[in-house]
């Protein structure tokens, strides 16, 4: 009963990440991208706080450690990820499946970013190879052109990637703080930091409330993006973060493009390119070779338990 309940869950959790690019396009019709992404996190991080009073015995980070490790996750989790991506997403030529394809090199960067920033760990040559591959992927799906790199939506899908580089940059700096805290604090103080700091770069690139256009459709995306793709997304993703553990966990960037592609296509009638699928598979194919050692682990340690 537990697999299939972790079965469930872990396709819940993809479905509502994956949908969240989607739900991403959608909203970006109606509001300035970044004070978009500041009022999702004004929500959510309101939701996140009053939950954390809930269930945490001390929900407000107390010493310098931890109050470094909210900083982290507000600066380089929450705000810097989400102005490049909701930046990047406001280009035509980043379909939600294109966005979700390019976050899913997160996992492969956080290695990489782990073997540069923690001294235990080493990046080999197999796994230099896997990263080449899974950047091979980056350019297949940005198709740089030399002669004209500001067009064809290549700077927006760069700003995509630089939004994956600073989830895996944020997730390694986590563990290098000599701190501990409870995840509900940390992602609500996070959320709230980011989301002040949104609204500062908001303000810095002159967008204003009066671009803002109120509409039911403009309504469900904030709302689904607050409550399902942060809230809720975030609960699963931590309750199974414990079951399941970070490599298999990992796997959810891998499934999350199916999604942002169906719902893209269903709700906003987007295409799926085969450069699209192409740039996926070499993505993923880094992953594996990246990530190989960690797998075989995860696979021997789950043959011993059946």
């Amino acid at each position: 009963m537990s697999s299939y309940r972790n079965l469930l869950l872990f396709l819940l959790l993809a479905a509502l990440w994956g949908s969240a690019f989607m739900a991403i396009n959608a909203g970006l019709e109606y509001f300035p991208p970044v004070l978009f992404a500041a009022f999702r996190y004004d929500i959510a991080a309101v939701v996140m706080l009053g939950y954390a009073a809930l269930v945490v015995d001390d929900p407000i980070p107390r010493t310098r450690g931890e109050w470094t490790l909210v900083a982290i996750g507000g600066v380089l989790l929450i705000a810097a990820y989400h102005v490049f991506l909701f930046v990047g997403e406001s280009d035509p030529h980043v379909t939600s499946a294109v966005a979700a394809v390019l976050v899913s090199l997160s996992p492969v960067l956080t290695t990489v970013f782990a073997r540069g920033l923690l001294p235990s760990e080493r990046l080999t040559a197999l796994g230099t190879v896997g990263l080449l591959v899974g950047l091979v992927g980056v350019v297949i799906l940005t198709r740089p052109d030399p002669g004209n790199l500001l067009g064809d939506g290549t700077i927006p899908k760069l700003l995509v990637f630089l939004a994956a580089a600073a989830f895996a940059l944020g997730t390694v700096l986590t563990r290098t703080v000599d701190a501990e805290l409870p995840i509900e604090t940390m992602e609500a103080w996070s959320m709230a930091i980011g989301a002040a700091i949104m609204h500062l770069v908001s303000a810095g690139l002159g967008e204003s409330m009066d671009e803002v256009v109120w509409s039911l459709e403009a309504v469900l995306a904030l709302g689904y993006l607050s409550i399902g793709a942060s809230a809720v997304g975030f609960l699963v993703f931590f309750d199974l973060l414990d079951r399941l553990g970070p490599i298999e966990i990992n796997l959810v960037s891998y499934v999350a493009p199916v999604f942002a592609a169906l719902s893209g296509w269903v709700f906003l009638s987007e295409t799926i390119t085969p450069t699209t699928v192409v740039g996926f598979l070499f993505i993923f194919a880094g992953f594996l070779l990246v990530k190989r050692e960690a797998i075989r682990a995860e696979v021997a340690r789950y043959r011993s338990t059946r």
